[in-house]
């Protein structure tokens, strides 16, 4: 108003007789506009739109993780709806105060039936976020089933402040008709209150690995109608809560540091069971996977007229290694129980006990390096072996030991430990039918590694003078077992780890190693 007279004495002062009316009419055209603008602008229909605006838009851009700052925002807002809401005389306990004036009327409706709304989500996050447990938080069945009933009661509070409508008759007709549609989707509501089961019963979250009736997977979502599994192949599997919660259930990520693994082994009945028994043992200890605590186990299962079942416990700390270990323990039975003379074979197979000949010359083969010779010069070699015994806990190689040797295990179990960053670190457990020190008997590598038993071991030793006159009568031979060696060279032995130096970088290993053996076995 103030305006308003300044503008209209400034144009009664300065302007003459019908200028000075058409300059009046145009200063109180101007404010007259003005002030219609501002009405629409602090009107608090449009300010209670404003503000439902800004929390949809609040609700779209900020992240779902970003909980606090969510339930922050819509406290905030819903605070100001109420406040707009209050200001403008519009109660939300009360009906809008325009009956007569319908364009007003229904637009004010809506806003306080939103206030309703509004009011129901805030409380539905607060509650969730005050008074459910905190593994709960996460779970979408007991966020929906909570907000469901909270939404049904501000809807039904909405219709009896806000319309005005008689909420005794709706009920009584709401009731009929939940019976209804309870009887159509029995299953459905099975599922549901199954899932509210599992839920609070909680066998599995999120993220857990579980096995249900069979089915393995990684679970991905726990929902009013069935649990989400993503399985190894890649796979979405969807199995019904109500399926679920009357099967069997193993969750394989609790306790999270300890996971057991089973190997079931059939053995003829002709083999005495403590000398199978000791075998597996063995396999068990030679598995670098398994953990020592819980104490891996071997037990018999079952007995038969064609095998004797046994199985073979241990516990590994993750999931992940539970296929290396189950991988390890079927390849070391087998050799532990080939090494105790115990052969995985059917009855019709007559049993016979290999010779020490036979079982010096197995050995022999199972090198890589002595690939390169014949039957002839094998069974040389193997008349030439030597055996020892050793007791658990002996040292067999020293990390200072020249081994111009080879040294091949028929039984037991060995661990090989390395030197790094002053300590000593296992790096490999050796069993039946391993070797090392093939590049120290062929050409003089020291192993730089220490060997120690770790349960009673019977080893065959070749010496390097053994070899000699082979490599000297025959250098083809020698040449051909230095090749294999530098192709072999990413194995666990002595040349994998050594350093190789210089002059073997110029020439290349296979020249180096070359030069090396016959230094050592005086070949020309």
């Amino acid at each position: 108003m103030k305006r308003l007279r300044i503008g209209v004495v400034g144009y009664m002062l300065g302007q003459p007789g019908e200028d000075r009316l058409d300059g009046i009419s145009q200063v109180l055209l101007n404010a007259y506009k003005e002030s219609s603008a501002m009405a629409y602008l602090l009107d608090p229909l449009f300010l209670g739109l404003c503000v439902v605006i800004c929390d949809v838009l609040a609700w779209r851009l900020i992240r779902p993780d970003h909980t606090r700052l969510r339930l922050v925002a819509r406290l905030a807002l819903f605070a100001l709806l109420t406040s707009v809401l209050v200001q403008g005389g519009m109660m939300p306990l009360d009906a809008a105060p325009w009956p007569d004036q319908p364009v007003r009327h229904f637009p004010a409706q809506a806003l306080e039936i939103i206030w309703w709304l509004l009011g129901a989500r805030v409380l539905t996050i607060l509650l969730g976020a005050l008074f459910l447990p905190q593994a709960w938080q996460g779970e979408r069945l007991f966020q929906d089933v909570l907000g469901a009933l909270i939404f049904v009661a501000a809807a039904v509070a909405a219709i009896a402040y806000v319309l005005e409508l008689p909420v005794t008759g709706l009920l009584a007709t709401s009731g009929a008709l939940a019976i209804i549609v309870g009887l159509a989707v029995q299953s459905t509501l099975s599922d549901v209150f199954s899932g509210l089961v599992l839920n609070a019963t909680q066998p599995y979250h999120p993220g857990d690995l579980v096995s249900i009736d069979g089915i393995d997977g990684k679970v991905l979502e726990i929902n009013w109608r069935a649990t989400h599994l993503l399985s190894a192949q890649g796979n979405l599997i969807v199995i019904p809560n109500n399926a679920t919660a009357r099967a069997r259930i193993t969750n394989f990520s609790r306790p999270s540091e300890l996971h057991g693994v089973s190997v079931t082994i059939e053995v003829t009945p002709e083999a005495r069971p403590q000398r199978v028994l000791d075998a597996l043992d063995r396999a068990l200890k030679g598995c670098r996977v398994a953990l020592s605590r819980p104490e891996p186990s071997v037990t018999v299962k079952r007995m038969g007229a064609n095998a004797v079942e046994y199985e073979m416990t241990c516990y590994v700390a993750s999931m992940a290694n539970k296929p290396a270990a189950a991988n390890q323990l079927f390849d070391l039975a087998h050799r532990h129980l080939a090494s105790a003379g115990i052969d995985l074979r059917p009855l019709a197979v007559p049993y016979g006990k290999p010779a020490a000949s036979d079982r010096r010359l197995r050995l022999l083969s199972t090198v890589s390096i002595f690939q390169a010779l014949d039957d002839a010069d094998l069974s040389q070699l193997a008349e030439r072996l030597s055996r020892h015994e050793y007791e658990p806990g002996q040292p067999v190689v020293a990390s200072t030991d020249v081994t111009d040797y080879l040294l091949l295990v028929d039984t037991g179990v060995l661990s090989v430990a390395a030197t790094q960053n002053g300590q000593n670190v296992e790096v490999a457990r050796l069993g039946p039918g391993d070797a090392f020190g093939e590049s120290g008997v062929l050409a003089g590598i020291p192993m730089q590694v220490a060997i120690t038993t770790m349960t009673g071991a019977v080893l065959y030793r070749l010496d390097k003078t053994d070899l000699t006159p082979i490599l000297q009568a025959r250098p083809e031979v020698g040449s051909g077992m230095c090749r294999l060696l530098s192709e072999h060279k990413e194995s666990n032995d002595a040349l994998a780890r050594m350093r190789v130096p210089p002059d073997a970088q110029k020439v290349g290993i296979l020249q180096w190693l070359q030069a090396k053996m016959h230094a050592l076995h005086d070949m020309a």
